[in-house]
Protein backbone atom coordinates (compact mmCIF):
# COMPACT_ATOMS: atom_id res chain seq x y z
CA UNK A 1 0.00 0.00 0.00
CA UNK A 2 1.29 3.20 -1.29
CA UNK A 3 0.85 6.40 1.89
CA UNK A 4 2.15 9.86 1.06
CA UNK A 5 2.05 12.47 3.14
CA UNK A 6 2.70 16.84 2.78
CA UNK A 7 3.64 19.16 4.77
CA UNK A 8 2.76 22.79 5.18
CA UNK A 9 1.30 26.01 7.08
CA UNK A 10 -1.12 26.56 3.80
CA UNK A 11 -0.98 30.41 5.07
CA UNK A 12 -2.98 30.81 2.92
CA UNK A 13 -3.64 27.39 0.88
CA UNK A 14 -3.10 28.28 -3.01
CA UNK A 15 -3.29 26.54 -6.38
CA UNK A 16 0.55 25.22 -5.80
CA UNK A 17 -0.44 23.74 -2.61
CA UNK A 18 -3.54 22.38 -4.36
CA UNK A 19 -1.11 21.04 -7.40
CA UNK A 20 1.12 18.97 -5.08
CA UNK A 21 -1.91 17.60 -2.76
CA UNK A 22 -4.17 16.68 -6.18
CA UNK A 23 -0.96 15.02 -7.25
CA UNK A 24 -0.38 13.22 -4.35
CA UNK A 25 -4.37 11.76 -3.97
CA UNK A 26 -3.96 10.52 -7.55
CA UNK A 27 -0.86 8.42 -7.03
CA UNK A 28 -1.36 7.28 -3.32
CA UNK A 29 -3.76 4.37 -2.00
CA UNK A 30 -3.99 6.98 1.38
CA UNK A 31 -2.73 10.59 1.49
CA UNK A 32 -2.52 12.77 4.84
CA UNK A 33 -1.72 16.37 4.98
CA UNK A 34 0.17 17.70 7.90
CA UNK A 35 -1.08 21.43 8.59
CA UNK A 36 1.46 23.17 10.98
CA UNK A 37 0.41 26.18 13.79
CA UNK A 38 1.82 29.18 12.28
CA UNK A 39 1.69 32.80 13.43
CA UNK A 40 2.15 34.58 9.55
CA UNK A 41 -1.58 34.51 9.28
CA UNK A 42 -4.46 35.36 11.52
CA UNK A 43 -6.30 32.39 10.26
CA UNK A 44 -6.41 29.24 12.79
CA UNK A 45 -4.83 26.10 12.18
CA UNK A 46 -8.19 24.14 12.19
CA UNK A 47 -9.87 26.67 10.08
CA UNK A 48 -6.50 25.83 7.47
CA UNK A 49 -7.18 22.49 7.51
CA UNK A 50 -11.06 23.23 6.74
CA UNK A 51 -10.04 24.33 3.53
CA UNK A 52 -7.96 21.37 2.28
CA UNK A 53 -11.44 19.02 3.66
CA UNK A 54 -13.47 21.22 2.26
CA UNK A 55 -11.70 20.92 -1.33
CA UNK A 56 -10.06 17.45 -0.79
CA UNK A 57 -12.58 15.26 1.23
CA UNK A 58 -10.29 12.22 0.72
CA UNK A 59 -7.30 14.21 2.22
CA UNK A 60 -6.43 12.74 5.66
CA UNK A 61 -5.48 15.95 8.02
CA UNK A 62 -3.07 15.90 10.71
CA UNK A 63 -2.22 18.67 13.22
CA UNK A 64 1.31 20.34 14.13
CA UNK A 65 0.29 21.72 17.18
CA UNK A 66 3.95 23.39 18.54
CA UNK A 67 5.64 22.52 15.78
CA UNK A 68 9.73 23.25 16.40
CA UNK A 69 10.77 26.74 15.91
CA UNK A 70 14.26 25.68 14.34
CA UNK A 71 14.36 25.80 10.90
CA UNK A 72 17.29 25.53 8.27
CA UNK A 73 18.88 22.92 6.21
CA UNK A 74 21.84 22.04 8.88
CA UNK A 75 21.53 18.47 10.17
CA UNK A 76 20.83 20.05 13.70
CA UNK A 77 17.33 21.91 12.36
CA UNK A 78 16.85 18.82 9.55
CA UNK A 79 16.94 16.07 12.98
CA UNK A 80 15.01 18.59 14.96
CA UNK A 81 12.00 18.62 11.89
CA UNK A 82 12.11 15.39 10.99
CA UNK A 83 12.08 13.89 15.00
CA UNK A 84 9.04 16.11 15.25
CA UNK A 85 7.47 14.49 12.19
CA UNK A 86 8.38 11.21 12.88
CA UNK A 87 6.13 11.75 16.21
CA UNK A 88 3.37 12.88 13.80
CA UNK A 89 3.31 9.71 11.57
CA UNK A 90 4.70 7.13 13.87
CA UNK A 91 1.21 5.30 13.76
CA UNK A 92 0.85 5.74 10.08
CA UNK A 93 3.65 3.58 7.71
CA UNK A 94 4.33 6.52 5.54
CA UNK A 95 6.03 5.25 2.21
CA UNK A 96 6.22 8.90 0.23
CA UNK A 97 6.62 12.71 1.31
CA UNK A 98 5.14 15.00 -1.22
CA UNK A 99 7.02 18.50 -1.22
CA UNK A 100 9.00 21.21 -3.59
CA UNK A 101 11.08 22.58 -0.89
CA UNK A 102 14.75 21.60 -0.53
CA UNK A 103 14.09 20.11 2.96
CA UNK A 104 12.18 17.32 1.43
CA UNK A 105 15.44 15.54 0.66
CA UNK A 106 16.08 14.85 4.48
CA UNK A 107 12.26 14.04 5.22
CA UNK A 108 12.39 11.05 2.55
CA UNK A 109 16.03 10.24 3.98
CA UNK A 110 15.32 10.66 7.60
CA UNK A 111 11.37 8.27 7.59
CA UNK A 112 13.52 5.77 4.79
CA UNK A 113 11.33 6.94 2.14
CA UNK A 114 10.55 8.12 -1.13
CA UNK A 115 10.60 11.37 -2.40
CA UNK A 116 7.85 12.91 -4.68
CA UNK A 117 9.33 16.32 -5.67
CA UNK A 118 6.09 18.70 -7.42
CA UNK A 119 7.28 21.54 -8.99
CA UNK A 120 9.85 22.44 -7.07
CA UNK A 121 10.85 25.57 -9.48
CA UNK A 122 7.33 26.98 -9.62
CA UNK A 123 6.61 26.35 -13.37
CA UNK A 124 3.42 25.17 -13.13
CA UNK A 125 2.30 27.47 -10.43
CA UNK A 126 4.26 31.19 -9.81
CA UNK A 127 2.98 31.62 -6.29
CA UNK A 128 4.05 31.47 -3.35
CA UNK A 129 1.88 31.78 0.38
CA UNK A 130 4.21 35.47 0.93
CA UNK A 131 3.06 36.72 -2.56
CA UNK A 132 -0.58 35.92 -1.70
CA UNK A 133 -0.09 37.98 1.30
CA UNK A 134 2.14 40.53 0.13
CA UNK A 135 -0.79 41.75 -2.67
CA UNK A 136 -3.88 39.58 -1.95
CA UNK A 137 -5.62 41.06 -4.75
CA UNK A 138 -3.51 41.31 -7.34
CA UNK A 139 -2.78 37.25 -7.10
CA UNK A 140 -6.21 36.25 -6.23
CA UNK A 141 -6.66 34.16 -9.47
CA UNK A 142 -4.41 31.45 -7.39
CA UNK A 143 -6.77 30.91 -4.76
CA UNK A 144 -9.58 28.45 -4.50
CA UNK A 145 -12.84 31.12 -3.73
CA UNK A 146 -13.66 29.24 -0.38
CA UNK A 147 -9.86 30.90 0.82
CA UNK A 148 -10.30 34.29 -0.86
CA UNK A 149 -13.72 34.51 0.94
CA UNK A 150 -12.13 33.90 4.55
CA UNK A 151 -8.73 36.11 4.38
CA UNK A 152 -10.25 38.93 1.95
CA UNK A 153 -10.95 40.63 4.89
CA UNK A 154 -7.61 39.77 7.08
CA UNK A 155 -5.21 39.93 4.57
Amino acid sequence: MKIGFTIGKFAPLHKGHQYLIEKGLKEMDEFYVIVYDTNVIDISTEQRAKWIKEIYPKAKIIYAKNPPSQYGLDEKSVKIQTDYLKKLVKEIPVTHFYNSEPYGKFVARDLDIQEVQVDRNREKYMISATKLRNNLEENKKYLNNIVYEDIKEII
